[in-house]
Order: C-alpha cells, then structure tokens, then sequence
C-alpha cells in the first residue's frame, strides 16, 4: 500500500530520485559517456536521445530536476521489465551499437550530469 503523496516528506521523495539517478549513472552513465566522448557516433545517438527526453519533460518551457528525470528512469525500468528486457549481465561494450533502451538510459544520465554542472552566474545588480 503506498501513501498519499501529501503524506510523504519532501526530503524523502529528493533522496530516492537522486538514489535512482546515481544508481543510473554507476551502471550506465560513467563508463557509456566515457564511450561516447571518445566515439562520436555514439555521442550523436546520446545527443539525439536527450534531445528526445528534454522534450518529453517539456524541458524546453521549463528547467529539468532530479525528480523528473528520476520519474523518467523508473518509467523506462517499468516498461522494459514489461517487455522482459534484461540488462546486460556484466559491464557493457559501448563498442557494439547500443540498444535503444541502454542509448536512452545514457542520454537520461548525460541529462542528470548536466543538472550537476556550472550554473550560470547571477546577474549584476541594476
């Protein structure tokens, strides 16, 4: 039985979606964004697949957060068990084409990391 989400702290809710994007980032993002810095081919699906999410989220009219990409990935994790997919056992060759599914779990952790970036600086006061 799950709880009313008014019932649910806040704080709680920010610490699952940031445990799922790092648990994301672990077993798909460090070693598959490292593959597509030095493969551009793949780095062209990563960017194409980003460019996807973002607009899925609407991210174009409004900033991308934890919780949304973190929805997303679960959402990805749900279908895929519907469909029976599996992840690979063991670590994953980047070298080979990806399947659509590891391409947009990248993309998804390439998006997290950007949250993780510079932010740009104030604007000076007038």
């Amino acid at each position: 039985m799950r709880a009313p989400l008014e019932r649910v702290n806040p704080r709680l809710l920010a610490d699952a979606a940031r445990s799922t994007l790092a648990s994301l980032s672990s077993t798909v993002g460090t070693d598959g964004l490292a593959a597509a810095a030095a493969r551009p081919g793949l780095l062209a699906l990563v960017d194409q697949h980003a460019a996807a999410v973002r607009e899925s989220l609407n991210g174009d009219h409004r900033p991308l957060t934890v919780a949304a990409l973190a929805g997303y990935t679960e959402g990805i994790h749900a279908a895929a068990r519907a469909h029976d997919w599996h992840p690979p056992a063991g670590p994953i060759d980047w070298a080979a084409p990806p399947d659509w599914l590891l391409t947009r779990l990248l993309a998804v952790a390439a998006l997290a990391r950007s949250l993780d970036g510079p932010r740009p600086a104030p604007l000076p006061p007038l």
